[in-house]
Formats: C-alpha cells, sequence, structure tokens
C-alpha cells in the first residue's frame, strides 16, 4: 500500500522553512498532497518550483495541490477566528477524508490547524489514523506559536528548535535547528 503524506504549507517564512525540511526526504517520500490557503499565491509558485528541481533528481516525482480557505488572518480576534476556522474544517474534513494522509507534517501556519483537527476526527471515528508531525517555526525562541499552542497537545511529535522551549514544553522534542 501506498503511503500518503500530507503537508500543510502558508506564505512567507513558513513555505521556506517547510521546503526545506521537504529537500531532505529520500525518492520513496512520493506522492506528496499539499494544502495551502485559497490566498496563497507565493507557496503555490515555491512549491510548483521545488518539484520541478525534484523530478531532475527523482524519476517518480508525483504531487497534488489542494487549496482550503484561510482558517484565521494576522491579529484576528479570537471569536471571529473561530468562525472562520470552522469554515476553513468545512473544506478540510473532506479534504482529509479523501487523502486519508498516513503523515501530516506542519510548522506553524494557521491552515495546518482545521487539517489536523480534521485528521484527529477520522482517527477518533475509526476511519484513518495519521501521524501529525508539528515543526514550531525556528523563529519561536520563547514561546509557541498560536498553531503550536493548540497542536501541542493533539501532535504525535512536536519539534521545537531552541532549548528554552524544549524547557517549557517537556513533551516537545529538541533536535536543534533543523530548518
Amino acid at each position: 500500500p501506498t503511503v500518503v503524506y500530507l503537508f500543510v504549507f502558508f506564505t512567507g517564512g513558513h513555505t521556506t522553512e517547510i521546503l526545506r525540511l521537504l529537500s531532505c526526504l529520500s525518492e520513496s517520500y512520493s506522492p506528496r498532497h499539499y494544502i495551502l490557503a485559497d490566498s496563497d499565491k507565493m507557496s503555490e509558485a515555491k512549491i510548483r518550483s521545488f518539484e520541478q528541481k525534484r523530478a531532475e533528481t527523482f524519476s517518480n516525482s508525483q504531487f497534488t495541490l489542494d487549496r482550503i480557505p484561510r482558517s484565521r488572518e494576522v491579529r484576528q480576534s479570537w471569536t471571529s477566528s473561530m468562525v472562520t476556522t470552522l469554515y476553513s474544517m468545512l473544506y478540510s474534513l473532506p479534504l482529509t477524508y479523501k487523502l486519508k494522509p498516513d503523515l501530516i507534517l506542519c510548522n506553524g501556519p494557521g491552515t495546518c490547524v482545521p487539517v489536523c483537527i480534521s485528521a484527529l476526527l477520522l482517527g477518533l471515528l475509526g476511519l484513518k489514523r495519521a501521524i501529525i508531525v508539528y515543526v514550531e517555526s525556528i523563529c519561536r525562541v520563547e514561546t509557541l506559536s498560536l498553531s503550536g499552542k493548540i497542536l501541542y497537545y493533539f501532535s504525535d511529535y512536536f519539534i521545537v528548535q531552541w532549548p528554552a522551549l524544549k524547557e517549557k514544553y517537556p513533551k516537545s522534542v529538541y533536535l536543534g535547528r533543523i530548518v
């Protein structure tokens, strides 16, 4: 059976960081499924460029791109964030059900929260259990991002890149700087 890999993207530093992580993956991590926010045009171009370069090295390079509504804007209020995140979940749940990922790798964009919650729901319903690997952004030195604060409790592996975060969050795994 094919293992399904799912990666959640969002523009800016998050995209750069996760592409650095993905550049270390072997040819066996295929097909790759990418999910990004519907408003994110920059990440799509970077993913396509990344995949084009991979195709030059690996002959069996397969990937898909899917979009979901953005779950939260920067500085959006908590109340309205709950509404937009629920809206994003309406798109995430059928997509996650369709893909049935074995592994989800994300690094902090708010878009990853509805995707990971959808995967958790599939596991609770006995439909498919996904391993969730969350890598906190390297810019988070002393505190977790909002996504990190939520997914710290739900991820299978929660990776931090600074020893101070490992001290504050004992469930986390400190590997040093990985991006």
